[in-house]
């Protein structure tokens, strides 16, 4: 059976996007089939820390498309390359995505190892996945505000602190300098990184309701000392377990 068939046989009820060292939350889950990226006609990563498969699973009784892995402006992709796996979610019937990332927190309250739910975000990228038409879609409301009470609720409930705050989304791969951390202070940013903004633009353009979560992995530049990829991957993978007890009270609520 193609992967684009088995995808949308498996009829999952939520996808979910995960960003960098965050693949250890596949631990958790009850899986029931592995379709690598190329199969399924999706771009592949070439940044250590994203596996590029997609997972069909379940957790709390609830079935799964994790796409373990994305791919960025950075590595020299086009916009569309950015979000195809956000398409593919949406004509396979999925009618929920969580986006997660790796970013860097700019909020003296918000300190590496916690996450941050996105409440808006800032998309720095200069770049659109809607690009070539006139698609003038409302992004009043990007992240779902009914699901993020409801993640709020959770998180609470299992005691685990979830801030909540503004993610600025800029192209990389570098990391951003002291002053444009301080610019995006000022601009109201609490967290950085240098994905999803395009993915949560198609996915208000398919009519998905959209959570999306940073995982606060370093202080941004200028905070504390110097940044590396290394220790990104390493403070995502600590990090992934709370993520999925919180998931995992979500979806069984559900």
């Amino acid at each position: 059976m193609p992967a684009s068939h088995l995808l949308a046989s498996f009829k999952a009820d939520s996808a979910i996007v995960l960003g960098s060292g965050l693949g250890s939350f596949c631990d958790r889950l009850s899986i029931s089939a592995r379709i690598p990226y190329r199969d399924a006609g999706l771009p592949e990563s070439s940044v250590p820390g994203h596996a590029g498969e997609i997972i069909l699973a379940s957790l709390g009784g609830t079935k799964l498309a994790v796409f373990s892995g994305r791919v960025h402006l950075y590595e020299g992709r086009d916009p569309a390359d950015t979000v195809a796996s956000v398409r593919l979610a949406a004509t396979s019937g999925i009618k929920r995505i969580i986006l997660t990332n790796a970013a860097g927190s700019l909020h003296p309250d918000f300190p590496p190892g916690h996450w941050m739910m996105l409440t808006d975000h800032l998309n720095l990228t200069g770049r659109s996945p809607l690009t070539g038409g006139p698609h003038f879609i409302d992004m009043s409301e990007v992240y779902c505000p009914s699901w993020r009470a409801t993640f709020a609720s959770a998180a609470t409930s299992i005691g685990m602190p979830l801030h909540q705050g503004v993610y600025a989304g800029l192209c990389g791969p570098q990391y951003e300098t002291p002053a444009e951390i301080r610019m995006l202070r000022t601009l109201g940013a609490d967290a950085v990184g240098m994905s999803t903004v395009l993915e949560a633009i198609a996915a208000r353009a398919a009519g998905l309701q959209i959570a999306a979560f940073s995982c606060l992995t370093n202080w941004a530049a200028g905070l504390s000392g110097p940044l590396s990829h290394a220790d990104v991957l390493h403070t995502g993978k600590l990090a992934a377990h709370n993520f999925s007890n919180l998931l995992e009270s979500v979806l069984r609520s559900d």
